[in-house]
């Protein structure tokens, strides 16, 4: 009778804990505004990426839990789908091609280095990014086809909507380093927005991040450092017409 009386209350403090534990968790929000001109604000303010960090805020290879799903970036229209995709470091992120044609999907830069080959409609590529860092993602065959992969070593961090809304759920007390990343923006400008947060039981908001566009072209060659070459419309199952 003891021992059941110890174990009930060992079952209510582990429970105590737990919600002290889910109470000390707050959901942050930010703002984001995509700066064209000094004084101009873009009217489309999406697919900013803000993550927070503990070390120092540089994608770096610490450990995470491997995560339980398998996100997907999905050739469709001549397009990938989502356009920026952010997952855990040991995500394996599918590739599905749900053109009634060909692609060639590769990232040569940074981040994850593949070559996933010529593959046809209604077949499906893995990639395991097993290291966090950036990885630009293009078609072998069609040039206007491009996509960014993030791998992550913490699990906070949200993407900008239009409006430049962002919502990061679940995060723990303690202080981070904000780091910010945009297409559109070059890598000077975006250290530049790093910055320490504190986060404190009540804190719900980090603020505005205004990021600077920059409007250099953004030009990329094919998987063997050439330009890109129109494919020949005799075979409709490699360009679709």
């Amino acid at each position: 009778m003891r021992n059941k009386r110890v174990l009930l209350v060992l079952a209510a403090l582990i429970m105590h804990s737990g919600v002290i534990c889910g109470q000390q968790q707050t959901t942050l929000t930010a703002t984001v505004a995509v700066m064209s001109g000094k004084k101009t604000k873009s009217r489309d303010a999406g697919n900013v990426v803000i993550w927070l960090a503990r070390d120092g805020g540089a994608i770096t290879p610490n450990p995470v839990a491997q995560p339980s799903s398998h996100p997907r970036l999905t050739q469709k229209d001549k397009s990938f789908q989502p356009h920026i995709l952010v997952v855990p470091v040991g995500s394996l992120v599918q590739f599905p091609n749900r053109d009634p044609f060909f692609h060639n999907v590769f990232s040569l830069f940074e981040g994850k280095r593949f070559d996933l080959g010529l593959y046809e409609a209604g077949s499906t590529r893995d990639v395991l990014f097993d290291k966090p860092g950036i990885s630009y993602i293009f078609c072998n065959i069609h040039a206007e086809m491009s996509a960014v992969v993030i791998a992550l070593n913490t699990p906070y961090y949200g993407i900008s909507d239009r409006r430049g809304q962002i919502v990061i759920p679940d995060v723990a007390p303690g202080r981070y380093t904000l780091r910010v990343w945009y297409e559109g923006a070059l890598p000077d400008a975006l250290n530049a927005l790093t910055r320490e947060v504190t986060v404190a039981t009540g804190t719900t908001s980090i603020g505005t991040v205004r990021v600077p566009a920059s409007n250099l072209p953004q030009e990329h060659k094919n998987l063997y450092g050439r330009d890109y070459t129109p494919p020949a419309p005799a075979n409709p199952t490699y360009e679709h017409p």
